[in-house]
């Protein structure tokens, strides 16, 4: 039997793999599926072999693989889980990315987003991890700038800066618009003046933490009740909610204290930037505290009249 007689012609590989003549002949002609031989009148012919090299070629092209790179499996220049590895780590990027772009999506088309949101939104969605840590790494380094890192409650900055490494595989609408509003706060420069208003404060001389003559717990459960119920702080009602906080005998000079002290050390926009952060880790949401020792503080204020 003549050795020919096994050799396919490009229609008939072409036949057997389904792939298109002008596909297998382009691929053919940059020495991807090089041809077996030639008949006498100049047609390329092809073997078994070939046609298995086609189906790899084909499988690998599928998998998004460029003609370079499917040469240099071909030809041994590199192997097929070394190619595999670069190409995975490229498709994860693609994906996150994807995936942000749809959570931007979401959030703009839940919120009735004006054209500048959407485009700050994308915008902060295309940050790499790296540039996201930077933004907020300056704006602790703003805040705590000139503080000593031993004095009190200068610890607090090591956990303002923790963002996750990267936002999540497929984040949800609050995480994205959680990283718009993040990014959106630090940037604020009233809010960088209050928490390094507050920093300065918390490492002055004189501040390390004592024993205060409220229990915090008790705060936040009796006067956030009160908010709740819409209790004036000033009333005979919030009054006496007050004496269940603190003795009603503590003299107006230390009830004057405690609220200044509180005042100094409650905002709801710092609070909000604890919510953010809990959001982008992943950690259960919490409920504002800060309404609660704002009633308190008011409280405390109208006792002295």
């Amino acid at each position: 039997m003549n050795d020919r007689d096994d050799l396919l012609t490009i229609g008939q590989l072409a036949d057997r793999t389904g792939l298109p003549v002008r596909t297998i002949r382009f691929w053919s002609d940059i020495g991807v599926i090089p041809p077996t031989c030639r008949s006498a009148g100049g047609y390329r012919l092809y073997d078994a072999q070939a046609a298995v090299r086609l189906d790899l070629v084909r499988t690998l092209r599928e998998l998004g693989l460029d003609l370079d790179t499917v040469q240099k499996i071909l030809t041994r220049q590199c192997t097929v889980v070394e190619v595999a590895r670069a190409h995975l780590g490229a498709l994860d990027t693609q994906i996150r990315s994807l995936q942000l772009r749809r959570a931007v999506l979401r959030s703009i088309t839940r919120q009735e987003s004006t054209t500048e949101e959407m485009m700050l939104m994308h915008k902060l969605a295309r940050l790499s991890a790296q540039e996201r840590q930077r933004m907020i790494d300056e704006f602790v380094d703003r805040v705590v700038d000139g503080i000593d890192p031993q004095a009190p409650g200068a610890h607090i900055a090591t956990h303002m800066r923790r963002l996750p490494a990267e936002l999540p595989g497929d984040p949800t609408p609050e995480q994205a618009q959680a990283w718009l509003e993040l990014a959106e706060l630090v940037s604020d420069t009233g809010f960088q003046e209050r928490v390094r208003q507050m920093a300065v404060a918390g490492a002055a001389p004189g501040n390390e933490s004592g024993p205060q003559p409220y229990d915090s717990g008790l705060v936040l459960e009796h006067a956030g009740r009160a908010v709740a119920a819409g209790i004036d702080p000033g009333s005979a009602e919030g009054r006496a909610i007050l004496d269940q906080l603190v003795d009603p005998a503590l003299p107006a000079e230390d009830r004057d204290r405690v609220a200044d002290e509180m005042e100094m050390f409650t905002d709801r926009r710092v609070e909000r930037y604890w919510q953010l952060l809990g959001v982008l880790n992943g950690h259960a949401p919490f409920p504002p505290g800060v309404p609660a020792f704002e009633w308190f503080i008011a409280a405390l204020r109208a006792s002295l009249s």
